[in-house]
């Protein structure tokens, strides 16, 4: 049955005589079919958020219902894409419509001509259920894709077929209980707004390892956590993600640029193919998946470009693999939510949000953890979800920021001051925190160090005296302090300096493993407390602090991964010279 245009108001419009479609059915707008969803019922009329351009739509045009809720193609194909907010591919669109993307174009999100090599590894006979892995596509050099047997399929193979298939291809055929014969294809789709279903949820036990040092160190994410990162124009959210994102010790990234500005998610569409992957040293962009929904794109598109990331996130978590997504900033979905919520004329909550932001936030970072997967065998995935936060004028208690922090374990407090102050990543230590510290302790203890907790704490201990240590000598200068307290206030500076703080440009300093980062802190820690010892063996402060060794221990962020043994050289150095302050001094 065809519906009627009534009612026009940006990319919201109102259709009639659509009593028989449902929430969240895809229709196709107008006779340039453009692409629409339902987002309210109300009698006849159903009000329909359009993804596209709406200018020149007018009343009387045809609305038609596709009976389907909007979904995403999932298949061989995905790893390196490149797609919009509703999963079209921005280079098929290119070559159809130039630079600018035209209205009602029609591009499956996948090819369905392309040939894969599908090798089986199941056989005839077997028994299956939905979620086992029946064969496998090398999707390229770093990828291999996983075929799964569709959720609800469950029965013994009858014939499973190898070569080369394109994604519409039978590749097995599986029979059921009840008798009746079901064909498997590689390709699945699955409704952006329902989570892909698993058999358990677990509490995460390890890290995902990201190489920046603030983080690793003092603000962990766990495989399979939620993450904030909000902060003020300027202060380098956007960097943040894109380090996480080339370094993060992820299997998949799915990076979704949320309403960013153009130039930035061009940055990472020229950067990411020639970005070398650490892990396999393969351009980075073999193992991930873009989503670009950039600010001049329709607004109703950014609030799909989210459930659309996710929903691929969970497909290859599926797989077995442990993914992060990157979303790029949670905030300007917040406003494309706004923006439709003031057009279907709800009532408004704070600063003209609607009254379910909080649910809808909660809906996006709940889809990420740590799961047992379906299927007949036991396997483990995850999905980390680390989501931007652009407060206004960086104010922390807006909606946005608020409602996310319910919900996030850790927050990575991006500071506006250590950002002009060109200290990167500009994560404040003294607002920053992380839920997840104690239950990964007994990750950090066996896999890095025994004692590599305590550094972690003895560090935070001397941030948090430098603070208050700050206050005095605003007041009375820094000759008002004892040489303990200035000898603080150096490790202090040597921690921010020296440690925290990383060149995302440069070669070495970009990533730090898991032992460059223990060493690195080891050496700056064992300085301070050698340097205690020394006062109080009545050396002199201008000594200890002037020692050859201290240079060293500055520059050992530059020192390649290949040779840190020279850290512990450094190491060996300053203690002896500090052995060397306490025995002239004759005590």
């Amino acid at each position: 049955m065809e519906g009627r245009i009534v009612k026009v108001s940006g990319p919201l419009i109102v259709a009639e005589n659509m009593q028989d479609v449902k929430m969240y059915d895809v229709v196709r707008v107008s006779s340039e079919r453009l692409i629409g969803e339902v987002i309210e019922l109300r009698g006849d009329k159903a009000s329909i958020q359009v993804y596209e351009e709406t200018s020149m739509l007018g009343p009387g045009e045809a609305v038609v219902s596709t009976n389907a809720p909007l979904s995403v193609e999932l298949g061989p194909g995905l790893i390196e894409g490149i797609f919009d907010g509703i999963q079209r591919p921005l280079n098929e669109l290119v070559k159809k419509s130039g630079d600018r993307i035209g209205r009602g174009i029609e591009v499956s999100a996948l090819s369905h001509t392309k040939k894969w090599n599908f090798v089986a590894k199941k056989k005839a006979g077997d028994l299956v259920a939905g979620g086992d892995i029946i064969g496998v596509v090398q999707e390229n050099a770093v990828v291999e894709h996983r075929i799964m047997v569709p959720v609800g399929v469950e029965g013994k193979i009858t014939a499973i077929f190898d070569g080369e298939k394109t994604v519409d291809d039978v590749v097995a055929t599986v029979v059921d209980k009840s008798g009746k014969e079901r064909s498997v294809t590689m390709l699945q789709k699955w409704p952006v707004r329902i989570g892909r279903p698993y058999r358990e949820k677990m509490a995460p036990t390890q890290p995902m390892i990201t190489g920046q040092r603030v983080i690793d160190t003092l603000f962990p994410i766990a495989k399979g956590g939620v993450a904030a990162v909000p902060g003020p124009f300027g202060s380098g959210k956007t960097v943040v993600q894109h380090q996480l994102a080339k370094w993060a010790d992820a299997d998949i990234i799915v990076y979704v640029g949320c309403g960013e500005r153009g130039n930035e998610m061009t940055d990472v569409l020229n950067e990411f193919p020639h970005l070398t992957d650490p892990k396999t040293g393969q351009p980075l962009m073999k193992r991930t998946v873009l989503i670009a929904n950039t600010s001049d794109m329709p607004v109703a598109a950014r609030e799909a470009s989210i459930y659309t990331g996710i929903t691929i996130a969970e497909y290859f978590r599926d797989m077995g693999y442990n993914v992060a997504i990157m979303a790029d900033s949670t905030s300007r979905w917040a406003e494309a939510l706004r923006e439709m919520s003031g057009r279907l004329e709800e009532m408004p909550g704070e600063e003209g949000y609607p009254a379910y932001l909080s649910s809808r936030l909660a809906e996006f970072y709940e889809r990420a953890g740590i799961v047992k997967l379906l299927g007949s065998e036991e396997r483990v995935g995850s999905v980390t979800a680390i989501g931007a936060v652009s407060p206004p004028g960086g104010d922390m208690s807006e909606p946005v920021s608020q409602a996310t922090l319910r919900i996030v374990k850790v927050f990575w407090g991006l500071s506006a001051s250590l950002a002009s102050k060109r200290h990167f990543p500009a994560i404040d230590w003294l607002t920053s925190y992380s839920l997840y510290g104690d239950r990964l302790s007994g990750w950090y203890t066996e896999h890095v160090a025994p004692d590599c907790n305590s550094y972690r704490a003895a560090a935070m201990r001397i941030l948090q005296e430098e603070a208050q240590l700050d206050e005095i000598v605003r007041l009375v200068g820094m000759d008002a302090l004892s040489p303990r307290d200035r000898l603080t206030m150096e490790a202090a500076k040597s921690v921010r300096e020296d440690y925290l703080h990383q060149n995302a440009f440069h070669e070495t300093d970009t990533y730090s493993s898991m032992e460059k980062q223990y060493k690195m802190l080891k050496l700056i820690i064992d300085y301070y407390r050698f340097g205690i010892e020394a006062l109080e063996k009545s050396a002199s402060l201008d000594d200890i602090l002037s020692i050859p060794a201290r240079d060293k221990i500055g520059r050992s962020k530059y020192v390649p991964e290949a040779e840190l043994a020279s850290v512990d050289a450094i190491s060996a150095d300053m203690k002896a010279q500090l052995g060397e302050l306490k025995e002239s001094d004759g005590f």
